[in-house]
């Protein structure tokens, strides 16, 4: 196995560094961001997930351990899981509070007029989570199928089958935008 990358930074992170937290943030920060924005939807929140992360790092970097995960891996599955417990209580608020939102949450017409990308960003909240996470991290965090099913904890072949049943959501999602289907 290949030397993992962070390891310095994170030995140091553990013994209080501050200038290697800072570091960290500076090489992280980018793709956390861009992770929690596409899976939640939302800049804000998205801001919110990566400060708790940091926050984590630096609480437990003393107790990460190399030889169990890369430590990539395991910060993306933190960010992960925060996105997750998000979601949830954005789900349990809304069908408690709000139950006649979820029928109005994409109008037809302005759906049709957003961009390509919008548009994408829009089809990526609609499919099931886990394909979303899987299509995130491979397509848009750029990692190898296997550091992405490490990070999910699934196999390669577990992976590929929701990259392949979310490119089908994805699809029929966007299709059906065009008013075709």
């Amino acid at each position: 196995m290949a030397p993992d990358p962070d390891e310095d930074l994170v030995r140091r992170i553990g013994a209080g560094d501050e200038a290697a937290m800072r570091s960290l943030i500076a090489r992280k920060l980018p793709r956390l961001l861009a992770l929690a924005r596409r899976m939640l939807g939302d800049a804000t929140e998205a801001e919110d997930v990566a400060q708790e992360t940091f926050l984590r790092i630096w609480r437990h970097a003393a107790g990460w351990r190399p030889e169990r995960a890369r430590f990539d891996t395991w910060v993306h599955r933190v960010a992960l899981n925060l996105c997750y417990d998000r979601l949830r209580h954005r789900r349990e608020w809304t069908s408690a509070d709000l139950p006649e939102q979820a029928e109005a949450e994409l109008p037809a017409e302005s759906r049709r007029h957003e961009d390509a990308g919008m548009r994408v960003e829009q089809a990526l909240g609609m499919i099931a989570p886990r394909q979303r996470e899987a299509i995130v991290l491979t397509y848009y965090q750029e990692m190898s199928n296997a550091d992405a099913a490490a990070v999910m904890e699934v196999s390669i072949e577990a992976l590929e089958s929701l990259l392949a049943r979310g490119r089908r959501s994805l699809q029929w999602i966007l299709m059906g935008d065009d008013g075709d289907g």
